[in-house]
């Protein structure tokens, strides 16, 4: 089988062992700086960044895997693993979530001391940090097409509000009893429920994040294939000498690369050598010519005087010619 495998997950790779790296120094840091500080917004919020860790190494493991070229066993490539691997972290975002707000359900209903104000200096580092690692890893989602970078992107975003939710529950915690004196609240519980409110981000997100990979699984059509593959393939196929028309176009999105099916018409009573021949021009321009497309599955067609049916540019894979 041709090797139809092109290397555009580099710099997703890259992106994301960055962030592996930057997760492991903010988790260390906020688990030991919520233990000393005795918050529990922070100790949450670090919990957080353990599943960001774990799930850096989901989101590695499966832009590995995608980035290896088509088989005998996986015609179409193994780009699926990076959905795949986007759906676990997703999954892993959630249950994140679950966890950290029955801890601070419990932590609400039990006495304890209000939290450390260096902690909110370690806060404060953290969103700043987090916030340019997510402009980043969304950057280089939008370049490569990488659903799988796009979770990890917004795994970024979602630590960066828990953190911003603790930030607030102990600055309340702190200085709640000073701003409403006498008012007989306990204002160190403020803390708890920053990081429940945190939980409810986080669990959301997990949530919507599903969605992403689930969409690639699915082989759902989105907007972005026809704009990074479908119209740029169908421009080149046109620009073809002796192609008349194009019927439809298909793309099946794996991982960062597209594989097409098209149904390229030509003259009707062009021979079968010289149609085939066309088939062969289509399919190696639009592989030299649209960056993300890894292979073309040409159908020729008869192109008939009549009006031409309205073309199909969906997400899904072709039923095959007539």
């Amino acid at each position: 089988m041709t090797d139809t495998h092109k290397p555009f997950t580099r710099s997703t790779i890259r992106i994301t062992l960055v962030g592996l790296g930057v997760n492991v120094t903010l988790a260390l840091t906020k688990l030991v700086a919520g233990i000393v500080g005795t918050s529990g917004a922070l100790i949450a919020d670090a919990i957080e960044s353990l599943a960001d860790i774990a799930g850096s190494l989901v989101i590695w493991s499966g832009l590995a895997i995608g980035a290896l070229p088509a088989d005998e066993d996986h015609p179409y490539g193994h780009g699926k693993a990076e959905a795949l691997a986007g759906l676990i972290v997703a999954l892993m975002v959630a249950a994140a979530g679950v966890g950290i707000g029955l801890k601070a359900i419990q932590d609400i209903g039990t006495p304890h001391t209000g939290p450390a104000p260096f902690t909110l200096v370690v806060l404060v580092a953290v969103v700043i940090v987090k916030t340019g690692m997510y402009v980043l890893a969304r950057r280089v989602a939008k370049a490569e097409g990488s659903g799988a970078v796009e979770v990890d992107a917004f795994h970024h975003v979602s630590d960066a509000i828990t953190s911003l939710a603790a930030f607030v529950g102990i600055t309340i915690s702190l200085f709640g009893s000073r701003w409403f004196a006498g008012s007989g609240w306990r204002w160190e519980t403020a803390d708890d429920w920053a990081a429940l409110v945190a939980a409810g981000v986080v669990l959301f997100n997990g949530v919507k994040l599903g969605r992403i990979p689930l969409r690639e699984l699915m082989d759902a059509a989105h907007p972005d294939d026809v704009r990074r593959a479908i119209e740029p393939a169908r421009s080149i196929a046109l620009s073809v000498q002796n192609v008349r028309a194009i019927e439809k176009i298909r793309a099946r999105k794996s991982g960062s690369g597209f594989w097409l099916d098209m149904h390229v018409q030509v003259d009707p009573d062009m021979p079968v050598r010289e149609a085939h021949a066309v088939g062969g021009r289509v399919r190696a321009r639009i592989r030299t010519g649209v960056p993300g497309v890894r292979d073309v599955l040409v159908h020729i067609e008869p192109h008939e005087s009549v009006d031409q049916a309205p073309t199909e540019t969906s997400g899904g894979p072709s039923p095959g010619s007539g």
